[in-house]
């Protein structure tokens, strides 16, 4: 077991975070699939209005790779198809029957997977659509089964706010836990690598884990950062493909594996200081399922955001969604318009600065109390000036802000050899929490890599 102590980054202490308990959210007649979510992958239609499906029978597949397909996430009626400009498919509406049927894999004991083909193992995950929740490096896309990937890291920690704790999540799932990652060893020549917080007391499943190697990371976020652990354990070269995954969704593989079934739960966070108090928790809902069963009467009075993710890096959906494959964690917040009095001039002693700007910095407020902010970013967007300033919320051996201004400029070949491909762009995301010029850092590191993508390494 490898040790590793990060010191670069930041703990926020945010008020709302998710208890470690799991409630059960109430059962759902209807859920959605959205084809939007698997980015890079143009899916078609395997079905049509008023539809009979199992769960598990396949609804879309790839145009480009037709052994990729969708399935869905309960058995019942396919009630609607809903498309966007263009005719851009958006989703697909099921209606769930009472009872649903469900489609038969084939079984597999936890043993049996650590001999099991390579080719049947990608087979499986791909006519299933569970190799979505493999993602490959660089770029963040999902995992090719064409390639070979010389290492897969699975991530069993998490330090950004709000996200769901880990611990929580695979209690009484250790058996599936254990056979999702007995499949992983099968697909690599490499080690899977198993990361864990080193300053929690982890379960017996991760950190006595076998047929793995395990590392433990301890310090601020973004210790818990996937690109942090390959950075540090197995790093990426032009040319290298190294898969990763979460380990809730280890969970999800081993499921398929051992029960022969699609699998039909998952457990996320609902977390935020939008939320009515004692609302924050860890919630067993469906795949798929409407994000109203677990939020309507729980929002507090006002304008609310809803984020798919963490409050650093996750996206806004609308209240209305669905629970997508690759969601972990759903943050209410505020939506805050309020002009403050004298901006930064104010003394601050209410107010979060990573700075020295305000008074709280200057005499620790800052680390004495719960935060509860909204979307107000304070400020308007600002020429970008070189402080060094992202460094500090960075713990790889980039050169952050020269690596921003390499991919503004569009110069690829000098992104790439500043770090580009090492990196996430939820790895920017403290950095634009910081950012005095409040530019969008997470938004400008995905056009870089979307850039390097399309014109190849």
């Amino acid at each position: 077991m490898a040790n590793f102590r990060i010191t670069k980054g930041l703990d926020i202490k945010l008020a709302g975070a998710p208890e470690a308990f799991i409630a059960d959210a109430p059962p759902t007649r209807q859920v959605t699939i959205y084809p939007t979510e698997y980015v890079g992958i143009k899916l078609r239609l395997k079905v049509k209005e008023g539809d009979s499906v199992k769960r598990g029978s396949p609804v879309l597949y790839d145009k480009k790779n037709p052994s990729f397909q969708v399935c869905a996430p309960a058995g019942g009626t396919i009630a609607k198809i809903n498309f966007g400009k263009r005719r851009v498919l958006e989703s697909v509406v099921i209606d769930v029957a009472s009872p649903e049927q469900a489609e038969s894999f084939k079984k597999y004991a936890p043993d049996q997977l650590l001999s099991i083909d390579r080719a049947t193992l990608l087979e499986h995950l791909q006519t299933t659509g569970l190799l979505a929740l493999i993602q490959s490096r660089p770029f963040s896309r999902m995992a090719n089964a064409g390639q070979k990937p010389k290492s897969i890291f699975v991530n069993g920690m998490n330090t950004a706010p709000y996200h769901p704790d880990v611990n929580t999540v695979l209690l009484g799932h250790e058996q599936a836990f254990q056979a999702g990652l007995n499949a992983l060893s099968r697909l690599t020549d490499g080690k899977v690598h198993l990361c864990i917080d080193g300053a929690k007391q982890n379960l017996p499943a991760l950190k006595e884990a076998r047929h793995v190697e395990i590392h433990t990371f301890t310090g601020p976020h973004p210790a818990g950062n996937t690109s942090v652990h390959i950075h540090h354990v197995d790093p990426i070269s032009p040319g290298d493909v190294v898969w990763a995954i979460k380990a809730q969704d280890v969970v999800l593989l081993g499921q398929l594996l051992i029960n022969g079934e699609y699998p039909t739960q998952r457990v996320i966070s609902l977390s935020g200081p939008g939320l009515r108090a004692g609302s924050q928790r860890h919630y067993r809902t469906r795949l798929g399922a409407p994000l109203a069963g677990i939020i309507d009467g729980n929002l507090n009075n006002g304008e609310m955001r809803i984020l798919s993710g963490d409050v650093l890096s996750g996206a806004a959906i609308p209240p209305d969604s669905s629970l997508k494959l690759l969601d972990h964690a759903i943050t209410i917040l505020p939506e805050d318009r309020e002009r403050h009095f004298m901006g930064w001039l104010a003394p601050g002693h209410n107010r979060l600065s990573v700075s020295r700007t305000f008074v709280s910095k200057w005499f620790g407020l800052d680390r004495k109390k719960d935060w509860s902010l909204g979307t107000n970013q304070r400020g308007e967007l600002r020429p970008m000036v070189l402080t060094g300033l992202y460094d500090r919320f960075v713990p790889m051996n980039i050169m952050t802000d020269y690596l921003v201004r390499a991919v503004l400029a569009k110069d690829a070949d000098e992104a790439i050899a500043l770090g580009l491909l090492e990196t996430d762009p939820e790895d920017f995301a403290l950095c634009a929490f910081a950012c005095p010029s409040k530019m969008d850092l997470v938004g400008i590191i995905r056009k870089g890599l979307d850039q390097v993508e399309k014109e190849g390494i």
